[in-house]
């Protein structure tokens, strides 16, 4: 959203955002934000749930099979308990084999695949999103780890690695693989399977999540280059 405030402010004022003019990003591309896709995750995570109301003891008692995660600190599926980037068409069944495995056979705050792939609404919304639009490249972002996957499987878009590199030299991340249990049905990775073009998911940040907010301005600088990189290469 700051990014998109910046660009704004740039384009009304004929100025650059990252060295690039805002009034030729503006005639020359289009960009897509999606600045939340799990706002009752974040609700929960956040506070703005009120303890003790009809959805936070929901989740409570999902929460109440998995100790080992703070509630509600580790929460990071949405109210429904299932992770949302764990639902998307591209070897999904891959993906629930590893989290069943790993104890994540029902909703959870975290890694439940859900029943198939697309169950969610606001899996549903992005997946649909998407195929309403002809995107010629896609930025999720996650939190943390400061690096950039940009592959899915044996796929290799035109110009992914190359796109990839450029982003990692700006943001300082490294680009890397995707670690084999993390590797299928997300966004990105249902987004490389039917298109063949280029997909990144950037892991901001350092720590633990959630991140604090003391990281938002460091996060900002480094992936504003992300930003407008991934709007003109």
């Amino acid at each position: 959203m700051k990014f998109l405030a910046d660009y704004c402010y740039a384009y009304k004022n004929n100025l650059n955002i990252y060295g690039v003019s805002a009034n030729i990003l503006y005639k020359n591309t289009s960009i897509y934000i999606v600045p939340m896709v799990n706002p009752d995750g974040v609700d929960l995570v956040t506070g703005e749930i009120v303890p003790n109301s009809e959805i936070y003891n929901f989740a409570k008692e999902i929460a109440s099979y998995f100790p080992q995660i703070p509630f509600t600190s580790g929460w990071k599926a949405n109210i429904r308990g299932v992770d949302l980037n764990l639902q998307f068409p591209a070897l999904w069944q891959n993906a629930k084999a590893i989290k069943y495995s790993q104890g994540y056979t029902r909703p959870a705050p975290r890694d439940f695949v859900g029943l198939a792939p697309l169950t969610e609404p606001e899996s549903i919304a992005v997946y649909n999103f998407t195929l309403r639009h002809d995107f010629r490249l896609i930025l999720a972002y996650h939190s943390q780890g400061k690096t950039i996957y940009w592959r899915f499987q044996n796929y290799n878009p035109p110009q992914a690695l190359e796109i990839g590199e450029k982003l990692a030299e700006v943001s300082g991340y490294s680009l890397e693989d995707t670690p084999y249990n993390s590797s299928f049905a997300g966004y990105k990775d249902w987004f490389i399977q039917n298109y063949n073009r280029p997909g990144y998911t950037i892991e901001v940040g350092m720590g633990e999540n959630p991140l604090p907010i003391s990281q938002f301005d460091e996060i900002y600088k480094d992936n504003l280059g992300i930003l407008v990189l991934g709007a003109i290469l």
